[in-house]
């Protein structure tokens, strides 16, 4: 199972998300910030380094907002969802091929990675 971890990032009442890139398994799908936990590393640490290797920002992990585990056809995730702020910077696109911020009432006019789908409806309060 592959340990991945996220950023569920909030401005005032909307959220960031973020398209993977064309090239990447599930291209152009959005999803939240982040990715693979490296050996030795906290998932905290991941998510710190992964929104500096994709976003340029500092971001701070708060609590787990959800874990979800989920089986693609190429691999099973454990993706752990933390509250986060950004602390230091501004987003920049590093490796995605877009970045929103959106409303809840939105959601649906994305579509998102199959992993984020439960996450998804707990926002949407479903």
């Amino acid at each position: 199972m592959t340990e991945v971890v996220a950023a569920l990032i909030w401005d005032g009442g909307r959220f960031m998300i973020c398209q993977r890139p064309a090239h990447k398994a599930r291209g152009l799908l959005w999803e939240f910030a982040g990715g693979k936990v490296e050996p030795g590393e906290t998932r905290e640490q991941a998510l710190v380094r992964e929104c500096r290797e994709e976003l340029a920002v500092t971001v701070a992990p708060a609590d787990v907002f959800m874990d979800v585990v989920h089986q693609y056809p190429d691999l099973t995730v454990h993706l752990t969802l933390f509250n986060a702020s950004i602390v230091e910077g501004v987003p920049r696109m590093l490796e995605h091929n877009d970045i929103r911020w959106i409303g809840v009432d939105e959601i649906p006019d994305y579509q998102f990675c199959p992993a984020d789908k439960d996450i998804l409806r707990r926002l949407m309060g479903r």
